[in-house]
This record gives C-alpha cells, structure tokens and sequence, in this order.
C-alpha cells in the first residue's frame, strides 16, 4: 500500500469540484487522502471500504462523507450487473468554502453539524441515501449555480439522517488543514509513504521548517491527534486490510506495517478495535 496525498482541481465556472468516473474491470485499492471534504456515491459495485481505522463491507449505492485528510479507498470484489462498469461519483469542497456557506446561513446550520460528524467519516442509512439518489445522478449534468444548489440541498437532507453511521475509532478525528497548510501537506504526504519505518523527528520536522518543539505543536493543531497516534492509527488500519484480504501469519503482518513487538502490535490493535488481531480476522472469514 503506497497511500499518497491527492490534489483536488476545481474548474474555473466552480466552487467546488465533482467527478464522475466509470471504472472497469474494477475500483483498484489507492489509499490517499486530501484536504478536501469528500462524498462518495458508488454504484453497480460491491467490495471493501477502507477509512482510516475503518475496514468493511459496501454495496450498490454505498453513500459516505469523508472529513478533511481522512485516509480512505474503496476497493471492489464485483459488480451487481456484469455488463456495466462499476460507478463511481464524487464530489470534493474546501473547509474554508463548507466555513463560508454554514457561518453565513443560519438556515445551514445543520450542515455544520453534519461536517463535524464527517470528522469520522459517514455512512448514511439506506433511507436517506434513497432521498438524495435522483439528485446526486443529475447533479453531474447540470449548470454550475443549480448544481450549488443541488449540492446544498443533498447536504441539508443527509445532516437529518439520524441512522448515518460513523466509521472510523471515536477518539480524536483529523481535522480540516488549511489550504495554505504546505508545511503539514509535506509531512502527511512523507508519513503515508514512510508510517511503517522507524520515524525520525528530526527529519519530520525539517520537512516542516521547523523545531521539534514547533513541529509537535503544528501537528498536533492540524490533526487534533500525537505524531504516534497518527502513526499507529495508519498502521493499525493497513493491518486491518492485510488481515482481511491475505492469509499470512498475524506476526508477519505485525512486523509488514512496522511493530518489531507483536505484543505491542497486540495491545495497540485491541485498544483501537475492541478485538485481539485473531478475532478480527475472523469476522471477515468467509
């Protein structure tokens, strides 16, 4: 797994960016993250979610909001119609534009409930997935100021669904990263690439341009998370994806994303899933 940082373009006639992408024979494993929000809607499509911390199953119409620099992929197993290629819809906004909207309309306010949530990443319900369907497939064929309303319209009926389901571990989410924010960019794009080897804080921090101290104070701020619960959160998720999808030795795993101890690798992975390595393992038997 080579996580990486991905940049989002938005055209010219927008504020905010979409995309709509056939893909075939499948929806490959790319695991990555961005500053951006994210709502993913995927069709004809059935296999694995991965979320930060989060490893499970989706289906047709599998519908999730994604917070600012929350690592995600969506890696398929089939499709529901062979003939067709699975279907997979995007659309990205900026913290500060989601900011603009929410802090200037009081009638948006459930909005910003709704972005906080995503901090965590959302599932929403089938009900509600089933409401916002129809506008999210026409969205991608309109002009530029219905589709603003369309989008603030889909938001405000997901921010009602009480059944929406959070994914990843609920103790402190990654928070937005400013735009402006190179200096976290550079140090998240290195630790995705680099989080199974033996980290230095000394280079973490001169890619930062700034003092250990400085660099801790900086990270910490962006992510709402330490340097090691950062790490051991994207380890513990690669565990989750090795653990499900290959049948090697749960110490060979451990020892693949960077713990020379498996009791270490033990202990940390029962403290973020509530299960020893073995138990989770077998939830995804088949």
């Amino acid at each position: 797994m080579k996580p990486y940082l991905e940049k989002v373009t938005i055209a010219d006639d927008a504020s905010w960016s979409m995309v709509r992408v056939p893909r075939d024979p499948t929806i490959p494993f790319e695991w990555h993250h961005h500053p951006e929000y994210e709502l993913t809607f995927t069709l004809n499509s059935r296999g694995r979610r991965f979320v930060g911390d989060h490893v499970g199953n989706y289906d047709d119409g599998d519908l999730v909001l994604l917070g600012p620099n929350l690592p995600h992929t969506w890696s398929s197993s089939g499709k529901i119609d062979v003939g067709r290629p699975h279907l997979v819809m995007v659309i990205w906004f900026r913290p500060e534009w989601a900011r603009g909207l929410t802090g200037l309309l009081t009638e948006l306010r459930p909005v910003a409930g709704l972005l906080e949530r995503s901090a965590r990443g959302l599932k929403f319900s089938q009900g509600a997935t089933g409401r916002v369907r129809a506008r999210i497939e026409a969205i991608f064929d309109k002009p530029p100021a219905e589709r603003l309303l369309d989008l603030i319209s889909v938001l405000l009926t997901l921010a009602g669904d009480d059944e929406a389901e959070p994914l990843t571990a609920p103790s402190r989410s990654p928070s937005s990263i400013a735009s402006s924010g190179s200096r976290i960019d550079r140090v998240l794009d290195y630790l995705h690439a680099h989080y199974t080897d033996d980290l230095s804080i000394d280079r973490l921090a001169r890619l930062a341009a700034l003092s250990p101290s400085g660099f801790h104070r900086m990270f910490t701020r962006h992510t709402r998370l330490t340097l090691v619960e950062y790490v051991t959160r994207l380890r513990i998720g690669e565990a989750c994806a090795l653990l499900t999808e290959e049948d090697k030795p749960i110490a060979y795993i451990a020892e693949l994303v960077g713990y020379r101890s498996l009791a270490n690798f033990g202990r940390q992975f029962k403290a973020l899933k509530g299960l020893t390595p073995r138990e989770y393992r077998g939830r995804f038997a088949s």
